[in-house]
């Protein structure tokens, strides 16, 4: 999509109103706890899943009380739920993949109110690896084009030498694409040569999009991706749907 950066389509975001900004710290806590125990540490600098999560933690002024007892819970100093991680494969309107991160204590619960949201708003949960191939995890950093004040053959070779696989550009943003597993260091090789970054996160990138021109049926997709993203147990939704702006603009 031209005007802004994918975050629009790999993410799709509403502002947050008080509830949806304690849902949020309920998410993030359990980001935490996850990292914490699946990481190998409860030290953010050894364990980059547990930085990333604990960053993000901050970005929305989770408090440090609520952060230092999801980790606790994560290493268990304290006791805390069993939580698992699992991800679910579906379809939306109009044929639109969907991948969810999910953690919850209580898969068949889960599962449960999961298939009812998708085939109470035409959807459908499909099964395990049905969309996944049209995905791939990356970490993926935006940086605004006109944050940048070298020229664009120099703030390629930094994002290179930064460990970064791929960039691409949008017509405001730079789109900056690594594995996983080196993306807090390319996230922060970036920020060490003074480059604001405005968004960046490890995501599901759909290898192709499929544009929806329809207002009518981008509205019922996006009905759909709103009520996942506000269940308890749902900590991200990815699609390989593209909404052109105009049709964003009257939607919002």
């Amino acid at each position: 999509m031209s005007g802004h950066s994918k975050w629009a389509n790999i993410k799709h975001k509403k502002a947050r109103s008080d509830e949806k900004k304690g849902k949020e710290f309920t998410k993030l806590a359990k980001d935490i706890t996850i990292a914490a125990r699946t990481g190998g540490s409860g030290d953010p600098e050894s364990n980059a899943k547990l930085k990333l999560a604990i960053q993000k933690a901050k970005t929305i002024n989770m408090p440090n009380e609520n952060i230092l007892r999801a980790v606790k819970k994560g290493t268990g100093e304290i006791e805390g739920e069993a939580i698992e991680e699992i991800i679910y494969e579906g379809y939306a309107p109009g044929g639109i993949a969907v991948m969810l991160d999910i953690a919850t204590d209580n898969r068949n619960r889960t599962a449960s109110e999961i298939r009812h949201l998708f085939s109470k708003h035409n959807g459908n949960l499909g099964e395990n690896g049905c969309v996944a191939w049209m995905f791939r995890r990356v970490g993926l950093i935006s940086i605004s084009r006109d944050k940048v004040k070298i020229d664009e053959e120099e703030f390629m070779l930094k994002v290179l030498e930064a460990g970064a696989d791929d960039i691409k550009e949008e017509e405001d943003y730079f789109e900056v694409i690594s594995t996983p597993d080196v993306f807090m260091e390319v996230k922060e090789a970036l920020e060490g040569e003074g480059f604001i970054i405005e968004e960046s996160d490890v995501v599901m990138l759909p290898e192709n999009t499929v544009e929806i021109n329809d207002q009518e049926m981008a509205a019922k997709i996006i009905k759909l991706v709103d009520l996942l993203e506000d269940h308890d147990d749902v900590q991200n939704v990815y699609t390989n749907m593209s909404i052109p702006d105009e049709i964003l603009e009257k939607l919002s």
